[in-house]
């Protein structure tokens, strides 16, 4: 498993949005990202998530962060899921998981006792130049942007 951390370049990103557009990481070249990866569309704790970034969405953009969220759903489910909740960012499905293995987001997880293989819920905060300034793996779903904007 990757494992990347504060200082190490970001890996390059080759997917595809909700609306079946490619997008990369050097398209927001010279931005700051916010790149969080989530296990599923319309599950309670992703939808608390995504709405925490919805509602923080302007504060996050005057610090000037651009967010980018990746899970393994398909671009109809993500379409599905943000049309649901107002998201005004950009989802990848990445359901080769390519992007999540390459950022260490997939892993061993543990529900009611069982072990299982998994999308890790982490976020990485991207610097303008490409390198990674925070990894957030303690997520708090419920005040997901408040939580970045207290790392930056």
């Amino acid at each position: 498993m990757v494992t990347l951390k504060p200082g190490d370049k970001a890996p390059e990103i080759n997917g595809i949005d909700q609306h079946g557009k490619p997008i990369s990481l050097s398209d927001y070249k010279g931005k700051k990202v916010v790149l969080y990866f989530y296990p599923k569309d319309n599950t309670p704790g992703c939808t608390d998530q995504a709405c925490s970034l919805r509602d923080g969405y302007q504060d996050l953009q005057e610090h000037g962060y651009d967010i980018i969220g990746v899970s393994a759903d398909t671009t109809k489910s993500h379409q599905g899921f943000i049309q649901k909740h107002n998201l005004p960012f950009r989802l990848i499905a990445d359901t080769d998981k390519a992007v999540i293995q390459a950022y260490g987001a997939w892993g061993e997880k543990k529900m009611y006792g069982k072990s299982y293989e998994g999308i890790l819920r982490s976020t990485f905060i991207i610097s303008e130049t490409g390198a990674i300034e925070k990894v957030i793996e303690k997520v708090k779903t419920l005040e997901h942007a408040k939580q970045i904007l207290e790392q930056v």
